[in-house]
């Protein structure tokens, strides 16, 4: 199988608002610009997405997520309070790059006030002969469902840890469940919770490794010989 190697290059987005001469909101946005001999046309399309999406969020924080900060800079005023200065990050991993596979995940960290912030990951996963997003039932494909298996390994893994997980973990796993919350490494398909879904907040966002097997699927091998 020809295996082609993907180059990626960290674009950032940076800077520092001021509002009556006092910073008020702090941001950094990354993405990524892949090069890669073949797949020229995905590709472009691919990078493209992601240069759209950091502008997308640019204009997010710098709008609304900024006002937001006045509004609270000027009720600390008010009340003689400390300015909070606000953070925005959004930072990405790629986790898989051979063949015609990029897979990748973002994580957007917001701090606007209080105790602490907030991270929500993002995930994809791209075929780039396909030019199309992969989904997990095309890499998990047990004859029980691909949910059903899902399921089964993260209770296994819990039970090792189950005093990191909210009591209620059993029902949570299925209610907060989202097909497109994975990625892809080179030991296996990782499915993840975003904060709070099925543990607190000092838990983090939970990650289950399910290993390649019989019936989880390298997405290497949804790439055709060329």
């Amino acid at each position: 199988m020809n295996r082609s190697k993907v180059q990626t290059n960290k674009k950032v987005l940076s800077d520092e608002l001021t509002y009556n001469g006092t910073v008020l909101l702090i941001y950094t946005i990354e993405y990524p610009e892949f090069r890669a001999s073949e797949y020229q046309l995905c590709i472009s399309l691919v990078n493209q997405y992601y240069h759209s999406k950091a502008l997308e969020l640019k204009k997010f924080i710098e709008t609304e997520l900024f006002e937001m900060a006045v509004e609270q800079y000027e009720t600390d005023m008010q009340n003689g309070y400390p300015v909070r200065v606000f953070e925005a990050m959004f930072v990405y991993k790629v986790t898989y790059a051979s063949s015609c596979i990029i897979s990748l995940y973002f994580d957007r960290y917001l701090y606007t006030g209080g105790a602490h912030g907030s991270t929500i990951r993002y995930a994809q996963t791209w075929n780039l002969q396909k030019c199309a997003r992969v989904r997990l039932n095309k890499l998990i494909t047990c004859k029980e469902g691909y949910k059903a298996y899902v399921f089964s390994e993260i209770m296994k893994q819990i039970a090792k840890n189950p005093e990191l997980y909210f009591e209620d973990y059993p029902e949570l796993i299925v209610d907060t469940f989202n097909e497109n919350s994975f990625y892809c490494t080179h030991k296996g398909v990782v499915i993840y919770y975003q904060q709070y879904d099925i543990a607190p907040y000092a838990s983090g966002i939970r990650e289950f490794l399910i290993p390649y097997s019989e019936c989880v699927l390298n997405p290497e091998k949804l790439c055709f010989t060329v």
